[in-house]
Formats: C-alpha cells, structure tokens, sequence
C-alpha cells in the first residue's frame, strides 16, 4: 500500500521537518525518517531503503545538488527537492543531477503529499505494468530497454538510469509516433496536473535523449515539435 511507503526527509529546518512528519502522519504515513546533514541522510541511507526521498538543497554541510548525486550511487528511489531557491538555474541543476521533481519554499505541505502520493501511485502502476505476466521488452537496433529488469543498454553497454527516466521511457516505447504536450507528459507520467513544470519534462527528456545516444542538436528518436510537443520515433529494428 502507498501508505505504507518508506519516506526519508533530509531538512536543516526542524521547524520543516516536524511539519511534514505531522502532515504525512496525518495522511496515515507511517514509515518516516529524517535527517538534518548530509552525513547523516547517507548514514541512514546506508542502513535502509527507502521509497522515496524529500531534499533540501541548502545543508549545513554540503549543497542538497552534491547530495543527491550520491544518493544516485546507491538508489533509483523518486527525489523531491524541497528548497526556498526556486532561479531557473537551481530547478534545472537539481533535475539535472537526478531529481525527479522540484518544489519551492514556502509551500503548502498538503501539496507535497499529493505529490508523494501521485509519484508512489505512478510507481506501483509502473511495477505492475513490468510485472513477468505483462512483460514486454523493447529491442531496437540501437537499444534494448527491459522494463521488468529496470534495464536500458545502449550500443551493448548497460547505462544507469532512474526511475523516472524508466517511467518515461517506458511511456514513450508504450506510445510510438504519437505527439505529446509537456503537460500530458507530466500528467501521464508524473501523475498530475502541470503547475509550471514544463521544464521538469523538458530536462528528463534531455537527460534521455543523452543516454540514448541520441543527437541533442538534431534528435531523431525523442523528436520536438516546436509549439506542439514530443514524439517517439522507435529506431529501425523494432523486435
């Protein structure tokens, strides 16, 4: 059950911390954990998993962007930054570096558990859809993706990648040579409604369009329609 979702928030501001936890307590999420550095969200993350994971970007010992990096190296669970620097700069550097999405400070903390609640709905969605009884894989000639495995080889060299970025992979090959919104992008993938995200999709797309080897000046797979969206056009050697 989404209820029962494991959730670590890592917040220098324990006026922040207790917030959230009342909030996610009342919406009957049990399973919190914060931290208030970045040694001691790697040390829990060292000694447990989690489903998903809420970051400040300013921590007394390092920037949130740093950390989230290394939380990489040991995880593909969803990362919602929560920060009060809300430049264009900062959103794009913590997609950029692995996060999922992008909150601003101040916010309303009923919007940060519709946001945990879309991501984790769209996450069990996604892993039944991978389940062995509905398993398909994608094999073109310049990638192979494995939804089930969480597998994506490029040119025979396995290429890490997060969840997210799975997710919307997996929507693209699910829905060839069809023309889609940023919004309907977020919505179908992220699990909600646009509220200015538009850039959200537009760095994971770019993030993919890199690991897919495919041309970021001239893309032929992950194709943009200027003023009307993004199209999937599956290589040759479709399986």
């Amino acid at each position: 059950m989404i209820d029962q979702a494991s959730i670590l928030i890592v917040d220098d501001e324990v006026g922040i911390l207790k917030m959230l936890t009342i909030t996610l307590q009342k919406e009957h999420f049990t399973h919190i954990t914060t931290a208030t550095t970045k040694a001691d969200a790697l040390q829990v993350l060292e000694e447990q998993d989690f489903d998903i994971i809420l970051l400040d970007v300013m921590l007394p010992d390092g920037d949130g962007f740093a950390l989230c990096s290394a939380i990489r190296q040991q995880t593909t669970a969803p990362i919602l930054f929560i920060s009060a620097r809300s430049s264009d700069f900062d959103k794009l550097t913590g997609l950029s570096v692995g996060g999922d999405d992008y909150i601003t400070k101040p916010f309303n903390p009923l919007e940060i558990v519709a946001r945990i609640r879309a991501i984790l709905r769209r996450q069990r969605e996604y892993e039944r859809k991978t389940s062995p009884s509905e398993r398909k894989n994608y094999i073109y000639n310049t990638f192979t993706f494995a939804p089930d495995e969480a597998l994506l080889t490029v040119h025979g060299e396995v290429v890490p990648t997060t969840a997210k970025e799975l997710e919307l992979l997996h929507f693209f090959c699910e829905n060839p040579n069809r023309v889609f919104t940023t919004s309907q992008l977020y919505e179908r993938v992220w699990g909600e409604d646009v509220f200015g995200e538009e850039k959200t999709v537009t760095i994971h797309i770019a993030k993919l369009r890199k690991k897919l080897g495919d041309n970021t000046r001239k893309p032929s797979i992950i194709v943009n329609l200027r003023g009307i969206g993004y199209k999937f056009i599956p290589p040759e050697g479709d399986a």
